[in-house]
This record gives C-alpha cells, structure tokens and sequence, in this order.
C-alpha cells in the first residue's frame, strides 16, 4: 500500500535545515577551535560555551545564505537538510550515508578526542 507523505511546512522544514547545518556542521569546527585556544593557553574571556553557540549560528546563517544563493559553490551547504519531503531522521541519514560525510565524521571525532586528551 502505498503512502502519501505530507511535506512540511516551509518555515518548519527550514528550521530543521538550519538546526542540523548548526549541529552537524558547525558545532564541532567551533568545538575543535575551543579546545585550541585553551591548549593556547587563553583562561581568560568569555564563556566557550556561548562562543560556541554563537558561532556555530553564525556559520550556519553564512552557509545556508551562500549555499542556496550560490548553489554549485562547495560552501559545506547540504541541500537534504532543506527537502521538505524528508524527516528529520531520513535526512541525517542520508548525510550520514555520504562518502565525504564519513570522513568528516572520523577527522572531527579524531581531533576532539586528541584535543581533548591533550587539554585534559
């Protein structure tokens, strides 16, 4: 039997594009850099934690405006996170499946758990 499946809503398949380019993408470049300047030596300033946050937004504001303005760059701009005929779930699962994926994947969780057992 076949199923129909409902897209979304624009701004809720929009809000669900952002929220995986932030986390998926941004987070852990922004994560990487935190522990570089504590390796740095900075004890100082202000939070990581909200530094993270905010750069990770803004990253992912810069890539989804770049990426669907331009869409032949190669910004990091994952046009799945925005297709509306996904789920959520289907949608990182086909970001997962991506040979370039798995390598990003395997370098961010190799340099934050070095950076990590460094900074510990």
């Amino acid at each position: 039997m076949p199923f129909i499946t409902a897209s979304k809503s624009g701004p809720l398949n929009w809000l669900e594009g952002f929220t995986l380019t932030t986390i998926l993408q941004g987070f852990p470049m922004f994560a990487a850099a935190s522990l570089i300047v504590k390796l740095l030596g900075d004890h100082h300033g202000s939070s990581p934690v909200l530094t993270i946050a905010l750069a990770s937004i803004f990253y992912s504001i810069f890539v989804v405006s770049v990426g669907s303005a331009f869409p032949r760059a190669k910004s990091g701009y994952e046009a799945q996170f925005f297709d509306a005929s996904l789920s959520f779930s289907e949608k990182i699962a086909r970001w997962r499946v991506k040979p370039a994926t798995s390598l990003q994947l395997m370098a961010s969780v190799l340099l934050l758990s070095l950076l990590a057992t460094i900074a510990g």
